[in-house]
């Protein structure tokens, strides 16, 4: 009985010790050479059916790493962020008689750019160099520069970035690089164990292992990816790396993490390979991800709404608004049907359709199953195409606005923690107006020359009204400041 238990305590370092005492009884009374020899013979059977039962049953981490480990890569990236003057503008009317005054004294406040860096993970698909890192580990930056496990270093190319899948394409000039095994994101399963490799903290190749603790996960402001929930430790500095099954093939990327206290908590998520692969497909093409678009606002439905509709239990996703001239008006689509199907696929909840319609191609028709008047009602919906340019995804700058701002509305629980009702949340900053008037990533814009703003379109058509001034209402920390942009 005990040969048999014996293999399984040896991750804690027992076997050994336990078998050479077992050893030293039963070979009692024989020549020391005999039963050195017989303790080898028997030490080595027990260390290979150890062995044995690793590899069929208990998790072989070790194989893992050494095999998959050369393909995960480091990356660093750098910038450079513009400041300004910090003490920030008193609480004015732009009409006040001293307001020019406070202009004229902060354009006389010198600008700096500072240096900024950063760090993430990734992990190579192709001998050439293609690599697969999270979207946030690279906007936004100046310089990327990849290392691999030999210690080399590339100055790697982006290739294309995608926001809302939070999924980056970079590329070296390399050959003959080794790559991992992409595997089936479809196939992973609640309580299988996984592995992640990446660089927290700047620790390269660094392992970390834990289970599945949930599929299709539906983040605050994050529709579009149905995560993967794990237990894996993940840190800053793994993001981007790879998520591995037991058979080391990738079937996710690491991106962030769910967090009270800013630090690990046991809650990481991670973006399904099979959603990654798609991305980093049509970047490569393209340059962009195309996403179908069905125009209409959504809700869940709980047991009382279920109940009045008529529903047997609560499913599907409710619609509260459908958007003018669009896909879903054409189709017929009305205020209170109960998404129950799109495309042949289950909606059990309205946190399921985002994604599955932003799957489908644009010109697509699809079949669209609503709950109307206590009874399935199927639809045909030809479906169009998300805005590549949509208020949440990109800059407030450009031709028309001409600002240089990355701008997002800020999130329910970002609105409640700054106790505001509505804002644009900077991101990133550009050259341009606002950085030279010392507009930082971080600041909230309240508004435009005391007009609210909540959406990156409306910031744009304010700021496209006037073509010298404008004076900026922004929440930085605990304090409001107007801040004055040139325009010319």
């Amino acid at each position: 009985m005990k040969s048999k238990l014996l293999p399984k305590f040896n991750k804690y370092g027992v076997t050994v010790l336990v078998v050479a005492a077992a050893m030293s009884v039963f070979y009692w009374g024989v020549t020391p050479v005999e039963a050195a020899n017989a303790r080898t013979n028997t030490t080595a059977a027990v260390t290979k059916q150890t062995l044995q039962e690793s590899s069929s049953g208990l998790p072989n981490f070790e194989r893992i790493a050494a095999q998959q480990g050369p393909a995960v890569v480091n990356i660093s990236v750098s910038g450079t962020e513009k400041t300004g003057y910090s003490g920030g503008m008193p609480q004015m009317d732009p009409n006040d008689p001293f307001y020019q005054f406070f202009h004229q004294f902060q354009a006389q406040v010198p600008h700096n750019r500072v240096p900024t860096h950063g760090l993430g993970s990734g992990f190579i698909v192709s001998p050439d160099g293609l690599i697969l890192t999270n979207a946030h580990v690279v906007a936004g930056a100046d310089e990327v520069i990849v290392k691999l496990t030999d210690k080399r270093e590339f100055k790697a190319k982006v290739i294309g970035i995608d926001k809302l899948s939070d999924v980056a394409v970079l590329k070296i000039n390399a050959k003959n690089l080794p790559t991992v095994r992409i595997g089936d994101s479809k196939t992973v399963r609640v309580g299988q164990w996984v592995v992640a490799i990446g660089s927290p903290f700047g620790f390269e190749n660094s392992v970390t292992a834990g289970i599945v603790s949930g599929e299709s996960r539906s983040l605050p402001d994050e529709n579009y990816t149905p995560f993967l929930q794990t237990d894996v430790p993940i840190n800053p500095g793994n993001s981007g790396g790879p998520l591995f099954d037991l058979n080391g093939e990738v079937i996710g990327i690491n991106s962030q993490i769910y967090t009270e206290s800013g630090g690990y908590q046991g809650l990481s998520f991670s973006i399904p390979i099979n959603v990654a692969m798609k991305v980093e497909k049509q970047l490569v093409d393209h340059g962009r991800v195309n996403r179908g678009r069905l125009g209409v606002m959504i809700q869940d439905v709980n047991q009382e709404l279920a109940r009045s509709f008529g529903l047997d239990k609560p499913t599907g996703a409710l619609v509260s608004a459908v958007d003018k001239k669009s896909p879903a008006e054409k189709a017929g689509i009305e205020p209170g049907d109960v998404i129950l199907k799109f495309n042949g696929k289950q909606v059990n909840s309205s946190n399921d359709l985002p994604s599955i319609v932003a799957d489908v191609a644009p010109g697509t028709i699809a079949q669209v199953e609503v709950w109307r008047d206590g009874k399935a009602k199927n639809l045909s919906v030809d479906v169009g195409a998300m805005k590549i340019a949509s208020a949440d995804e990109q800059s407030a700058g450009g031709d028309k606005g001409g600002l240089g701002l990355d701008v997002r509305p800020l999130t329910a629980n970002e609105r409640q923690q700054v106790d505001v009702g509505e804002g644009l949340l900077v991101e990133n900053v550009d050259n341009g107006p606002a950085a030279n008037a010392g507009i930082q990533s971080g600041d909230v814009i309240l508004s435009v020359n005391g007009v609210k703003v909540g959406s990156a379109s409306k910031l744009r058509a304010l700021v496209a009204k006037h073509k010298k001034d404008i004076a900026l209402l922004v929440l930085r920390g605990n304090t409001k400041m107007f801040v004055p942009i040139q325009l010319g």
